[in-house]
């Protein structure tokens, strides 16, 4: 599999730490020393989830034509409609008729797990060109008067397109994908959860999200590695989910790479869960050069968990 192209899209309405101290007396240092996270972004009234999705769908067509996208998988743990999900959204903008569209939804982990889906329909033969959108309006279901997370969210959308055979010279070939799930640890159901009659987001077990994800990132990263054949040496750089600089960095120790090679965005977007890779990638995407080999790991609640080795 590669990935063809990449966009991102963000709202441009920008949520400074100053909010959250005016707020509820969180100040500038303490946010950005706990978590890295200077601003971020918030979708404007009449934005969603949907909305998002045909805005990063436009900036993609922009670059590729996706008239003959033949699967399309969308993944959010935010999502405007329940039912009209961001993938249908996505062909009902498109106009392409019959073909598979389906949604994903395993918290901050979505984003390879929609890929996974797609490696199942190309191995499959059932498709061979798929359209990936990951977007999250984390804000519409966070409260921004709680002290423990929620200073924490931002909101944006990425879209991939991922084809079985290479486009161009400029492709990134998927070397090896793997997930998981670690739910049957002591508080993995309840220590991030999203329930919107119930308070929203809440994290009450904020400390084990960060011991739990500073294990299984780097683990999930070595994995693919071996199955590759290579080792951290060989990397480039490690794009990991962007949750907390924190755990990012805590990552990049525990597989002994400097943090030169550590590739982040939460410092002005705050956590955008699935799309955060995502958009990293797609920020990013002229840096890279021929050869390069790129880590991308995540961790979410629920305690999903995979990593994604890509090569240019």
């Amino acid at each position: 599999m590669y990935i063809h192209t990449v966009s991102h899209y963000l709202p441009t309405a920008v949520v400074g730490n100053e909010h959250f101290t005016q707020l509820n007396g969180l100040s500038n240092d303490w946010i950005i020393e706990r978590t890295g996270i200077q601003e971020r972004r918030k979708a404007a009234p009449g934005e969603n989830t949907n909305t998002m999705t045909i805005d990063v769908i436009r900036r993609l067509q922009e670059k590729v034509d996706l008239s003959t996208v033949d699967i399309i998988v969308g993944a959010t743990y935010t999502p405007y409609d329940t039912i009209v999900s961001l993938a249908h959204e996505a062909q009902h903008y498109l106009e392409i008729a019959d073909i598979p569209v389906i949604s994903v939804s395993t918290a901050c982990s979505s984003l390879l797990n929609a890929i996974e889906v797609v490696e199942g329909y190309f191995a499959l033969n059932k498709a061979s060109r798929a359209l990936v959108i990951v977007s999250e309006h984390n804000t519409a279901y966070n409260n921004d008067q709680d002290t423990i997370s929620g200073h924490l969210w931002g909101d944006g959308a990425a879209a991939l397109l991922i084809t079985k055979e290479r486009q161009s010279e400029n492709d990134f070939a998927i070397k090896a994908l793997l997930t998981g799930g670690a739910a049957h640890t002591a508080k993995a159901t309840t220590a991030v959860m999203m329930k919107p009659n119930e308070g929203g987001v809440t994290m009450p077990f904020g400390r084990d999200v960060f011991i739990n994800a500073c294990q299984y990132m780097p683990k999930a990263s070595l994995q693919v590695l071996e199955r590759c054949g290579l080792t951290v040496d060989d990397v480039d750089y490690v794009l990991p989910h962007q949750a907390n600089l924190r755990i990012s960095r805590n990552v990049m120790k525990t597989l002994g790479l400097p943090e030169e090679k550590l590739i982040s965005n939460i410092q002005l977007l705050g956590n955008t869960g699935c799309a955060g890779c995502a958009i990293a990638l797609s920020e990013n995407w002229d840096m890279f050069q021929k050869g390069q080999r790129i880590v991308l790991t995540v961790f979410g609640g629920g305690y999903s968990y995979g990593a994604m080795l890509i090569e240019k």
